[in-house]
C-alpha cells in the first residue's frame, strides 16, 4: 500500500507538470529570457550577518536584465521587480506562458557553518549528495508558505526526498543545454572574478524542474560567510556577479540560436565569433552494432539529437521509436541520442521532421563546426 501510495503521488506530480505547457505562446523574433529574482515579500530566504537574500537576488537580478536589455535582439521578463512574494508555482508558469528561451533563477546559499564559499549553479536532476539534497529542501520550502499549497502541488512535499523520485522523468532533452549554461556561468565567476566554485549540480528543484525551457539555478554566494556576504551586499560586487552572469547568457544565445560558434578570452570587449560556413560534402557515419560510441561528426555534417539523458540506451532501444541510424556520445556525465547523418541542411530538415512525427517534440539539428557540437536555428 506505502508503495501505491507513493507511485500514485508521482503520478499526481508528473500531470501537473504536464498541464503547466505552454497555451497562447507568445509571438516574438527575439530571445526571450525569464529572469527569477529568488525568494521576495514574507519569504526573505537566507539571512546572516544582515545580509538578506531576497534583497542581493532582486538587486543583482536587475542589474543582469538591465546588461542584458541593451543587446539587441533579447526580451527579458522578471518573475519580480520589487519586493513581492511570487509563489514558486507561478514562476516556471511565467517563462511557459511567454514561450521563453532561458529561465534563469537566481539565489543566495548559506549554511549554519561559516566556513564554507563560492558559487555553484544547478540544473534539474537527482543527485545523492545529502548536502545537494538540502538545498532542494530549502529552495523548495517555500512551497510551504502559499495558500493551498497541498491542492496546487498535489502531494509535492518538499520535506520528503522519496516524493522528488517522481521529478527525474521529466523533460531530460533540455538537460545538456542547461549543463552548457550552467558551465559557461561557473567559468565566468572563476576565470574572470576569481571566485571560488562548487561546480554545476544536479538537483529536483521545483522551479527548474516546472519550465519547459533550459534553466538554471544559480548560488550566488554564501551570506553565512561574512566576507562573501559583505562581497554580495556590495553594489560593485551585484555589478560583477550580473556581468558574468549576462555574458554567458549571452553566449549561449550565439552558440545555440544565432548559428554562431563563441571563443570568448576573459573580459575582452566583444566576443570573437566564427560563422558557420556552408558544409562541406562528406561520407555519412553510420551507427555501429549495439554499443559502439559515436564516431567523432564531419566538420560540417548534420545531426538530429534527440533527446539527452544520464541513463544508457541501447541503440535498438524502442525508445528510438524505429529510428535508424541511432549513434550517441557521452560528455558531462550525460548520454548525448542522435538520428542520421546529413551532408546539408535540407536534408537534416527532413530528418528533422521525421523525428517531430515520431514523437520527439524537443528534437533539434546540431551541427559540427572546430570540433564542436552547436544547436543549428531553423
Amino acid at each position: 500500500m506505502g508503495f501505491q501510495k507513493n507511485i500514485k503521488s508521482y503520478l499526481s506530480v508528473l500531470m501537473l507538470l504536464s498541464v503547466l505547457t505552454v497555451f497562447g505562446q507568445a509571438k516574438t523574433n527575439k530571445f526571450v529570457v525569464v529572469l527569477d529574482a529568488g525568494h521576495g515579500g514574507k519569504d526573505p530566504g537566507n539571512s546572516y550577518h544582515g545580509f538578506v537574500e531576497k534583497e542581493i537576488a532582486l538587486k543583482t537580478t536587475l542589474k543582469v536584465g538591465e546588461m542584458l536589455e541593451r543587446e539587441k535582439d533579447f526580451e527579458v521578463v522578471y518573475t519580480r521587480k520589487n519586493d513581492t512574494f511570487v509563489e514558486l508555482v507561478n514562476r516556471p508558469k511565467i517563462a511557459n506562458k511567454t514561450n521563453a528561451n532561458l529561465f534563469v533563477s537566481i539565489h543566495c546559499n548559506s549554511v549554519s557553518n561559516q566556513t564554507p564559499s563560492g558559487t555553484e549553479t544547478f540544473v534539474m536532476g537527482l543527485s545523492r549528495s545529502d548536502m545537494n539534497l538540502e538545498v532542494a529542501k530549502n529552495e523548495n520550502s517555500v512551497i510551504l508558505l502559499e495558500d493551498n499549497y497541498k491542492t496546487t502541488y498535489q502531494g509535492f512535499d518538499p520535506k520528503k526526498p522519496e516524493t522528488l523520485l517522481g521529478l527525474e522523468m521529466i523533460k531530460e532533452a533540455n538537460l545538456i543545454s542547461s549543463i552548457d549554461l550552467a558551465s559557461a556561468i561557473q567559468d565566468n565567476f572563476t576565470h574572470n572574478l576569481n571566485r571560488k566554485s562548487r561546480g554545476i549540480k544536479q538537483q529536483p528543484l521545483w522551479v527548474l524542474d516546472a519550465a519547459v525551457m533550459p534553466g538554471v539555478l544559480i548560488e550566488l554566494g554564501f551570506l553565512s560567510n561574512k566576507e562573501e556576504g559583505e562581497f554580495l551586499n556590495s553594489e560593485e560586487g551585484q555589478n560583477k556577479m550580473a556581468k558574468q552572469i549576462a555574458k554567458a547568457i549571452i553566449k549561449y544565445k550565439k552558440s545555440y540560436f544565432d548559428g554562431v560558434v563563441v571563443s570568448e578570452a576573459p573580459e575582452t570587449p566583444e566576443d570573437t565569433i566564427k560563422k558557420v560556413e556552408k558544409p562541406s560534402v562528406q561520407t555519412p557515419v553510420v551507427s555501429k552494432p549495439e554499443e559502439t560510441q559515436m564516431a567523432p561528426s564531419a566538420e560540417g555534417s548534420y545531426k538530429i539529437q534527440l533527446f539527452a539523458s544520464s541513463k544508457k540506451r541501447a541503440l535498438t532501444s524502442p525508445d528510438f521509436k524505429g529510428l535508424k541510424t541511432i549513434t550517441y556520445t557521452f560528455e558531462n556525465n550525460l548520454y548525448k541520442y542522435f538520428y542520421g547523418n546529413a551532408n546539408d541542411l535540407e536534408e537534416a530538415k527532413k530528418m528533422f521532421n521525421e523525428a517531430k512525427r515520431q514523437g520527439f517534440s524537443d528534437a533539434f539539428i546540431v551541427t559540427t563546426i572546430g570540433g564542436k557540437t552547436s544547436a543549428v536555428k531553423i
